[in-house]
């Protein structure tokens, strides 16, 4: 028999949440519950914390982008860390299960596809969504809580019928409509922040968020085994979906030269339908093409054996940060503090003038940003950090883990 949980805080009684028929209500005794402690006054306040003693069953709604996926995977290490017994599932695009299907928080990855699903709605045929959207529901999730913030994840979330629907206030398109606890959370927040302070009225609060990433065997095996990888390599990430987020191609051709006089390896990383971005690159001598040509998990694999990564603002910078691989991070017109990678601001080479317009969706002035970079900036910094100790054993540690 399953109870479902009045959601209004009550200091001295708890309310089942589920639990086993039992012959009196006397008797019963529910195998979860939804308690409440209000620090500061009765009612459902901002400083309320709902704490489910035992959940069996939590949902993690993050489907995209890949990079953001990467980086909420301390989300999941908190909860996990609070309720080792719990089951954890996190509902993810498709293409993107492998960023976490590794991950020893998570117990059951829930693919969504997104395109198929979206193609049929543009027919008016919403029996696809309705479906899945059933299908959520009968997993009976106690606790299910929206990391991403619109109207699609907004439906998700209220869709699973779970007790306690956690997500943001202000989530757009009305996201927040399915939610019965709404977080505010200061807009001048790390996104990464932003997300853990979901779990405030979980009673869980996380400061040291463990931002690691895990990479199946399967993707461990098809990089060990790639013969162009078996020397040293530093893993050059050119692209970018916005172009105002893209350091000119020219200057990767010339890092990836200079890369060569260390006798090390520059291995080209993209997604499908990226080649043309990052053509001028393979026309280089003994640069190694990965463009198209790995799946997510074999992108994480390769960033995990890599000496080093020279990123844009794009996925395979937080995967690098997941796997703590030394980083050169080029940034134009974004703002680091709040999407940059987590705790590592050192890593960034970033030029910002007081009257620039920090949107990435505005071609000029984010090209603009991006040409302040020079070449013989990224080359220092990356000959620091190839050069330092510190950077020697951290890839040794990864390399054994890769390995092990």
């Amino acid at each position: 028999m399953r109870f479902l949980a009045t959601l209004r805080p009550q200091t001295n009684r708890p309310a089942g949440l589920h639990g086993p028929p039992a012959p009196t209500r006397a008797a019963s005794k529910p195998e979860s519950r939804l308690a409440c402690q209000d620090r500061t006054r009765a009612g459902r306040g901002a400083d309320t914390v709902f704490v489910l003693d035992t959940p069996r069953r939590i949902l993690i709604i993050r489907p995209s982008a890949l990079g953001d996926v990467c980086r909420s995977v301390p989300v999941a290490a908190a909860l996990k860390a609070k309720w080792p017994d719990a089951s954890i599932s996190w509902l993810v695009n498709t293409p993107y299960a492998d960023a976490i299907s590794a991950h020893p928080a998570i117990d059951e990855v829930i693919p969504f596809d997104r395109k198929g699903m979206g193609a049929t709605s543009k027919k008016l045929n919403p029996l696809p969504a309705l479906r899945f959207m059933r299908e959520l529901r009968n997993q009976r999730f106690d606790i299910t809580i929206d990391a991403q913030g619109l109207l699609r994840s907004g439906l998700f979330t209220f869709a699973t019928g779970a007790p306690l629907r956690v997500g943001y206030a202000d989530a757009r398109e009305l996201g927040w409509l399915g939610l019965n606890r709404k977080v505010r959370v200061p807009s001048q927040t790390h996104t990464v922040d932003k997300m853990l302070a979901l779990l405030t009225p979980l009673g869980i609060s996380c400061n040291k968020p463990d931002m690691r990433l895990y990479t199946t065997p399967e993707a461990q095996r098809a990089i060990n085994s790639d013969n162009k990888l078996e020397a040293p390599f530093i893993a050059l990430a050119p692209t970018s979906l916005w172009p105002g987020k893209r350091w000119p191609i020219g200057r990767f051709v010339e890092l990836a030269e200079r890369i060569k006089s260390l006798g090390l390896t520059a291995v080209v990383l993209g997604a499908p339908g990226e080649e043309e971005q990052c053509s001028p690159l393979f026309e280089l001598a003994g640069v190694v093409n990965r463009v198209g040509k790995t799946t997510v998990g074999e992108m994480m694999a390769l960033i995990e054996r890599a000496q080093l990564v020279v990123a844009n603002d794009s996925a395979a910078l937080h995967m690098a940060v997941g796997f703590n691989t030394p980083t050169v991070a080029l940034f134009g017109p974004t703002d680091t503090g709040l999407v940059g990678p987590y705790q590592r601001t050192s890593d960034v080479i970033q030029h910002r003038t007081p009257t620039d317009i920090l949107d990435h969706k505005i071609e000029v002035s984010g090209l603009e940003m991006m040409r302040r970079i020079t070449v013989d900036e990224v080359w220092d910094m990356l000959n620091r950090k190839i050069n330092s100790s510190d950077t020697s054993m951290q890839k040794e540690t990864n390399l054994r883990n890769a390995e092990a």
